[in-house]
């Protein structure tokens, strides 16, 4: 009997929208020139980037106009924002580097090659049993912050956060404006990496108190190879690169602007229609999770006890090994992951889990299911029965 194929692994990545590609198509038939080139083909390729440029800056609430205006950098995606954010956002300031302890990998690497090679401090925010950051620490460090600050001492400084709006696992919302209030009127660098949240939740860039935002296309049914770091205005970045003028000599290199245009239309289809995609997904999300939860074999639903994002289940099956069970819903035409896709290939366990204090059966049986707005009320319940079929064929009793 044939059995369609499901995507549920778009935390990973989403499958491009179809009138996103057909933005990009028409670009490249434009035969557009270089954008830094200053003939008039050039100039016209410009003029295309730019608009995308503010479109995008506008899908998040940044502010475009006057002395204020926000700058948006093209990136090659979320890992390079996180990596430019750190490292460049850092330079020439004095302070520990605080990140929580669920980041994605782009900045838990950044992050240690910064205390390696320079020498800097970095502190790991821990999370609760629900994956949401400590606020009791957080508070803590802070006053620490304060007494260095007022005795004029080095130690217990604290230079930049890095907090991300929502994890990429487990899909908890962070409490970032708390953070982010806390820390900006101390004059702390605050960054979120808001990979996937932007385009499943509001976010407007003006009202949080961030310094810099990463953002990604192929997340929400964009491009892949296109994302960007949002800067507030007179935040100071090194440049990581070097050898080119664009965008301001900070992120070096010529701009594709046929990413940026699929860019720019995915993130406007994203935030027009943002509170009814929400609502379905959160529908689609709870119908899954109560089919599992009535199966004879039913898992335990992580990180349900804070905000979600709406598309994200992170589920365990104590006792069944998480890679086989991937492994043997990939046979049923079901693609899900075992956690990030940038860390899944390497068969160690979540470290998002493993942050969280979870037993150790529970991080060893987790799977990640994500969907999108393309996911369907049919393929939720097919889900369901397959899913239920799957584990019912483990011969590993629950412990």
């Amino acid at each position: 009997m044939y059995e369609p194929n499901i995507y549920l692994d778009n935390n990973s990545t989403t499958q491009i929208d179809g009138s996103v590609s057909e933005a990009i198509s028409a670009v490249f038939h434009e035969r557009l020139s270089n954008p830094a080139s200053q003939h008039a083909a050039g100039r016209k390729a410009r003029s295309i980037l730019e608009t995308a440029r503010t479109a995008v800056a506008n899908s998040l609430g940044c502010r475009t106009h006057g002395m204020s205006a926000d700058q948006i950098l093209f990136t090659s995606g979320g890992t390079e924002s996180n990596n430019l954010a750190l490292v460049g956002m850092l330079d020439g300031r004095e302070g520990d580097l605080v990140v929580s302890s669920i980041e994605h990998p782009s900045v838990l690497g950044t992050a240690a090659e910064i205390a390696q090679r320079g020498g800097r401090r970095v502190r790991y925010l821990p999370v609760d049993a629900n994956g949401q950051a400590c606020l009791e620490t957080w508070d803590r460090w802070l006053v620490d912050h304060d007494a260095a600050v007022a005795g004029n001492k080095k130690d217990g400084r604290i230079a930049m956060i890095s907090l991300m709006f929502a994890n990429n696992e487990t899909g908890s919302i962070q409490p970032i404006e708390y953070v982010s209030e806390s820390a900006s009127s101390r004059g702390i660098l605050v960054h979120t990496d808001a990979v996937q949240a932007f385009g499943k939740i509001p976010l407007n860039f003006s009202s949080i108190h961030v310094d810099a935002m990463s953002v990604t296309a192929h997340k929400l049914h964009g491009p892949v190879g296109i994302g960007a770091l949002v800067i507030r205005q007179g935040v100071h970045i090194t440049p990581v690169f070097q050898g080119g003028f664009q965008q301001m000599g900070v992120r070096p290199g010529t701009e594709s602007v046929a990413l940026a245009v699929g860019f720019s239309k995915a993130a406007e289809i994203a935030v027009e229609n943002i509170d009814e995609s929400n609502q379905t997904m959160t529908e689609l999300r709870t119908a899954l999770e109560r089919i599992l939860l009535a199966s004879p074999n039913p898992p335990i639903i992580l990180g349900t006890a804070g905000p979600r994002l709406p598309h994200t289940i992170s589920l365990s099956y104590p006792g069944i090994d998480r890679q086989a069970l991937q492994m043997a819903l990939d046979r049923r035409g079901i693609a899900c992951s075992t956690g990030s896709a940038c860390a899944s290939g390497s068969g160690q366990p979540s470290h998002v889990l493993q942050a969280m204090q979870l037993p150790e059966l529970v991080v060893n049986g987790a799977i990640r299911l994500s969907l999108s707005v393309q996911t369907t009320p049919d393929e939720i319940a097919e889900v369901g029965r397959r899913v239920a079929e799957v584990v019912h064929r483990f011969p590993t009793p629950r412990q």
